[in-house]
Formats: structure tokens, C-alpha cells, sequence
């Protein structure tokens, strides 16, 4: 009988079971690879190609169908989501960290106990709940703009980033803070100087999550960004690219394809921060 390198007994997993388990993986990777490999395949595929056999490879990489998407006002509505992405993003990384220490470092005061869970409950509301409120209270401010698009997303990112991040510092020993004031430094400083370099990770992870959620996220710019098409992201300016272009699905699975490439990329970096961060955020 084989023994694990403890000396008890290994457990034989039964064959049945392996095979069924990795059936369903197998299954799972096929449902996540498909739409991928449409996107890439029907890219660079002419549409007499794409008539002829809708799955094959391509028989070469014909660019013709990014030529005409980028002809448009493609590069606009990329300048748009960029734009959108990265200002949301600085602000997130800067104030969901400061919110978190003063709530971790004040948990046992109610006053501070109270707005963790108050805005910890915003996670169960759904959006589809506060939209309406939000396009009257936005129109009301006349902020139907990118400005106003920045804002909710820095409101909306806050009870996640919050809720992970106050699970990251309570782990970070009190003593810090003590040793920090010993040696004068004001709380500002410590915050800056020792606290968030110590929560790189979980700022990582959360940086990426909504990098990937504002990135893609087609509601909050329909809501806010309908005014106008300069003001479109680019889930917008695809979801009305068969509006410019027909039903050329060459081109517009070329536009998915520009659409998801940086964020693939991104991803492709930051992934294996996002389990790790999640799990010290969240069970630690």
C-alpha cells in the first residue's frame, strides 16, 4: 500500500470519479476557450472565408477588417475607457487604503464599526435597484458625463476594495503603528511610509478586479454616457457597431478583439496577485 511522506496510508482517489471530474474540467475549458478562439479566428478572416467554414483557422492573417475598425472613431472611444480606467483607478488606490486603516485601526469605536457595515451593505443592494436614483441625482448635478461615470465607479468600487482591505490590516500587527509614533512619526506617515507598502497586494488585487469591471462594464456608460457618441466607451461603441457597419461579423469580432486586448494583457500580469490577495483580504 502506498504511504504518504508522513507514513500513513495514501488515499486512491476512485477512477471513476477522476475521469468525471476532469470530463467537467475539460468541458469548462471548452466553454471559456470557445468564444476566444471565434474572436481571434473570425479577426482575421474575410467574410467569403468566414462563409465557408465558420471554425476553421484562418488561411492567413488578413488585417483588413482592424483597418476598418480603427478608420472609425475607434481610437476616441479607447481614449475614453483609457481615460476612465486610469483616473478611477488612482483614486481608488488612494482612497480605499486610507479608509481601511482608519477603519481597522479604530474597529472597536461604533462610530467607525458603523460605517464598515453600512458601507459593507452595499454589496447586497443590487444595481439595478439604485439606477434609476442615480440617473436622477446624477441629471440633477449635471454630471451625465465621464466626470460623473469616474465618480460612481470610485463610489461603487468602495465596499468591496473596504471590505477586502480591512480583512488585510487587521492582520498587520498594532505594534507597527507603535514603534512608527515612538520614532515620530504623525499617523500620515505611517500610513504612507509603513502601512501601504505593506498592502501592495491587496491593492494589486483590487486594482486588477476593477480594472476588469470598469474596463467591460457597458451599464453605468449607458446610463451616463448616452448623451453623446463622443462621450461612448467601447462596450458602447461595440454594442451600436453593427449600427455603423451592418452585421459584418468579421469587423466586429475584429472590434472585440481590440477591445479585450489590453485587458487580457493586464490581466495576464496581475492574476496571480488576485487569489492570494482575495484570500488574505477576505479569510485571514
Amino acid at each position: 500500500m502506498a504511504e504518504q511522506a508522513g507514513g500513513g496510508p495514501a488515499v486512491r482517489e476512485n477512477p471513476v470519479a477522476q475521469s468525471l471530474k476532469y470530463a467537467i474540467l475539460l468541458v469548462g475549458a471548452v466553454i471559456v476557450m470557445l468564444p476566444m478562439y471565434l474572436t481571434a479566428t473570425l479577426s482575421f478572416k474575410t467574410q467569403a472565408e468566414s462563409a465557408k467554414s465558420f471554425f476553421s483557422l484562418p488561411s492567413g492573417l488578413y488585417m483588413g477588417n482592424f483597418a476598418e475598425v480603427v478608420k472609425g472613431k475607434f481610437w476616441i472611444h479607447m481614449a475614453n475607457s483609457l481615460t476612465i480606467t486610469v483616473v478611477s483607478m488612482l483614486f481608488i488606490m488612494i482612497l480605499v487604503p486610507m479608509v481601511s486603516f482608519a477603519i481597522s485601526r479604530n474597529f472597536r469605536h461604533r462610530y467607525f464599526k458603523f460605517v464598515f457595515y453600512f458601507i459593507l451593505s452595499g454589496i447586497f443592494i443590487p444595481f439595478q435597484v439604485i439606477m434609476l436614483p442615480v440617473l436622477k441625482h446624477m441629471s440633477g448635478l449635471h454630471l451625465l458625463n465621464q466626470a460623473g461615470l469616474i465618480l460612481m465607479y470610485i463610489a461603487l468600487s468602495l465596499t468591496q476594495g473596504i471590505f477586502l482591505s480591512v480583512g488585510f490590516l487587521k492582520n498587520v500587527p498594532l505594534e507597527l503603528d507603535e514603534a512608527s509614533t515612538i520614532d515620530g512619526c504623525t499617523v500620515g506617515q505611517t500610513f504612507v511610509r509603513i502601512i501601504y507598502p505593506l498592502m501592495l497586494p491587496i491593492i494589486v488585487t483590487i486594482v486588477t478586479l476593477n480594472c476588469l469591471w470598469i474596463w467591460n462594464d457597458f451599464q453605468l456608460p449607458l446610463i451616463l454616457l448616452n448623451r453623446s457618441p463622443n462621450y461612448w466607451t467601447l462596450p458602447l461603441f461595440i454594442y451600436n457597431f453593427k449600427t455603423d457597419y451592418g452585421f459584418d461579423y468579421n469587423k466586429a469580432f475584429a472590434g472585440f478583439f481590440l477591445t479585450m486586448l489590453p485587458i487580457i494583457v493586464l490581466y495576464g500580469f496581475m492574476q496571480r496577485y488576485i487569489i492570494g490577495g482575495l484570500t488574505e483580504g477576505a479569510l485571514k
